[in-house]
């Protein structure tokens, strides 16, 4: 009897994609893979870093994720930086395919995980960001940083009467 496997395990992400990009659209996708991958991925021996999705003959691959070879594999592994083709339906496809093709997008790898037992990679539909809009969010990020930190202190009754 299989054993039922529930909920979302995140095993990688790739926050520099969060950073360089500003994402307008997230989709889910499915990723073809072999046995020692998902065995590696399940340890979380995988790394998102740079890793991107391009469209080429009607599918869409994924490269640049790094999946460490798995250890009782022996030579039956897998080769570690290897394009991986990712399923979607194929109107998503034409849609992407659509997008991708306007000037500024690209199709970024968010996270990878397990739902419910299988691999699963998040695309962000993304365009890059210039240095302004990078400066304008660790602005902001600092400035939330200093209304929580006074927040906190006001609450400890740190001001003087």
């Amino acid at each position: 009897m299989a054993v039922q496997r529930t909920g979302i395990q995140v095993k990688a992400t790739n926050r520099k994609a969060l950073r360089d990009y500003e994402v307008e659209e997230k989709l889910e996708a499915g990723i073809v893979l072999v046995g020692s991958e998902i065995k590696s991925i399940r340890e979380g021996r995988a790394s998102m870093r740079d890793a991107y999705a391009t469209v080429e003959g009607g599918e869409i691959w994924l490269y640049e994720m790094s999946i460490s070879p798995y250890v009782q594999a022996s030579h039956f592994g897998h080769e570690e930086r290897r394009p991986r083709k990712l399923l979607l339906h194929k109107d998503q496809i034409k849609r992407l395919t659509g997008r991708i093709t306007e000037k500024g997008y690209t199709l970024v790898a968010l996270r990878l995980y397990l739902k419910d037992g299988r691999a699963k990679v998040e695309l962000g539909l993304a365009r890059g960001k210039r240095k302004y809009d990078k400066r304008r969010d660790i602005a902001r990020k600092d400035a939330d940083r200093e209304m929580e930190r006074a927040v906190r202190e006001r609450g400890r009754g740190g001001g003087s009467e």
